[in-house]
Order: structure tokens, then C-alpha cells, then sequence
């Protein structure tokens, strides 16, 4: 997979041209345009449109563009579908996907309707039935590119307490990110909904990037920094990837297959993601 920053994703609302014109200005590696959760049923039809103008307009720069469509069992899905195909995005967020035949039926009506082949589909990931289909969803189809936690919709199925630590999420958490990194796929963590806990969303961006996401969704521009900070390699990261790197190529101009690094043994693995780091801090300085 092409290391791509998504260490932060914010949604914005279809519904606020004027939340979709403040985000040319933010600070967030991608934006979901959304058509769903935060657009009220009486505005789809708007949202779509002010959507569809927003991307046709541009100004973005380097952002990730994706829109989250309604589910194809509402009265918007299609039509959100069919617009978005020849949108300009990036990529189409499905929700409350639970099985690679939504995937297939939603490509099927991308494809009908003109949209380009990199055009990516990614999917939500945010029922009980979803994440036990993970393996079946990650497989679905080349075209697909990430999944995305629904941790709020998941928990309240679930029936389970929303805890600061995220214990009673982990199990799912850690499924969808094997899912994703057995295919190839971008994983990224769900919203944090209290706005004015601080530390408590520092604490929920460091877990997920130990937990293996690539990057956290948002509902506020004041969280942006913080995702960046806890997603991106760290100075010191970077210049020991870098020390692993050249001393391997040393080790192997020598004929040798393993060297030692600081009392540490390195071996290929270890090269491979001192490599992915490095790669994701340049794409990081690009996009800036």
C-alpha cells in the first residue's frame, strides 16, 4: 500500500457550505464529505448538491476526498451513489457495510454511472454484523481501499459502556485492523465524541496508533493538530529509521543479512517498516 497520510479525517457536513468552504483552510490529511449522519432527512437532497459543487469547485490541495453516501436500503443511497461517481472525489464511504455483496451492489452502480476507475470505495465499519463479516468486506473487491470504525454506532449496539480506555471495543478494534493489513488497506479509527476532554482524546489517539490505524476520524478542526501529532512518526523515529536503513545497506554490502543497531538486532523486518516510517513522514512534509 502507498503510504498516504490519513492521520486525521474530519468529517464535514454536506448540509454547511460554509463548514465545507472553512475546510479548504484546515489542517486534516482528508475530509469526508458527509451526506449521512450529519445531514438531517428534509436536507439530503441539498447536501447533495452543495457537495457535488464544493468538489466541483476544488481547492483542496493535497486532501483526501471522500464522500460518505446514505445506505442503499434509504430513499437517498442510489441517488448519492450515482452523483458521487463522476464527482471528482477520491473515494465513496459506504456505511453500516456488512457484507462484500453491498460493496458489489454499490460498485455496481458506481461503475453503471461513469465513475473512473480511482475512484476508491471504502466502507464503515459500525455493526455487530460488519465486524464479524470484516474478512469477507476487506476481500470484496480491488477497488476497495479503507475501513473506517463506527465506534459510536457500534457500541450502542453492542450494548457496551463507551470507557475512556475502549475495552469493551478492543476486540473489534483489533479485527478490522488484521482485516485491513491483511489487504493492503488503510485502517482509521472512530470519533471521539467529548469535545472538551483534552486528555481523554489524546489518550484515545495514542491507543489507536498502538493499536495499528493509520489515522483518526474527527467531528471538530480543534482536534486536527493533536491526530497529526499522535499519528505522524516522531523526530526520533525518523532519524532511527533512518540509522536501521543505512546500516542494513551496509550490513548487506558486506554480505551480511543481520547487524546490530544500539544492542539491538535488525534484521529485514525490520528495514521494511523503518522504511514505511520514513515514507510516511515524506508524504507528510508533501501534503504540507
Amino acid at each position: 500500500m502507498t503510504e498516504r497520510p490519513r492521520r486525521s479525517v474530519l468529517y464535514m457536513p454536506g448540509s454547511n457550505p460554509r463548514a465545507l468552504e472553512k475546510a479548504r483552510t484546515l489542517k486534516a490529511d482528508a475530509l469526508i464529505l458527509d451526506l449521512e449522519d450529519a445531514v438531517a432527512p428534509d436536507a439530503k437532497d441539498t447536501a447533495r448538491a452543495n457537495v457535488l459543487a464544493t468538489l466541483a469547485q476544488g481547492g483542496y490541495g493535497g486532501r483526501e476526498l471522500l464522500v460518505r453516501t446514505n445506505g442503499l436500503a434509504t430513499p437517498w443511497g442510489e441517488a448519492d451513489l450515482i452523483a458521487a461517481a463522476r464527482s471528482g472525489a477520491d473515494g465513496v464511504l459506504l456505511p453500516k457495510v456488512e457484507s462484500a455483496r453491498m460493496v458489489n451492489e454499490a460498485l455496481a452502480i458506481l461503475s453503471a454511472h461513469g465513475a473512473p476507475e480511482r475512484l476508491a470505495v471504502w466502507c464503515m465499519m459500525e455493526t455487530p454484523r460488519g465486524i464479524l463479516a470484516a474478512a469477507e468486506i476487506g476481500a470484496a473487491s480491488p477497488r476497495l481501499a479503507g475501513l473506517v470504525m463506527g465506534t459510536s454506532d457500534l457500541a450502542k449496539d453492542l450494548h457496551c459502556a463507551h470507557t475512556r480506555d475502549r475495552l469493551p471495543l478492543i476486540a473489534s478494534l483489533n479485527k478490522v485492523v488484521l482485516v485491513a493489513r491483511a489487504h493492503g488497506l488503510a485502517a482509521i479509527d472512530g470519533v471521539h465524541l467529548d469535545l472538551a476532554d483534552d486528555e481523554g482524546f489524546a489518550f484515545a489517539c495514542r491507543q489507536g496508533r498502538e493499536l495499528g490505524f493509520d489515522g483518526k476520524t474527527l467531528i471538530h478542526p480543534k482536534t486536527i493538530d493533536e491526530a497529526n501529532r499522535a499519528f505522524a512518526p516522531s523526530a526520533d523515529e525518523i532519524a532511527q529509521a533512518q540509522t536501521i536503513i543505512a546500516a542494513f545497506a551496509q550490513a548487506q554490502a558486506k554480505g551480511q543479512g543481520v547487524v546490530v543497531v544500539e544492542g539491538k538486532l535488525v534484521e529485514s523486518l525490520h528495514v521494511e517498516n523503518a522504511k514505511r516510517l520514513v515514507a510516511l513522514a515524506q508524504a507528510i512534509d508533501a501534503l504540507a
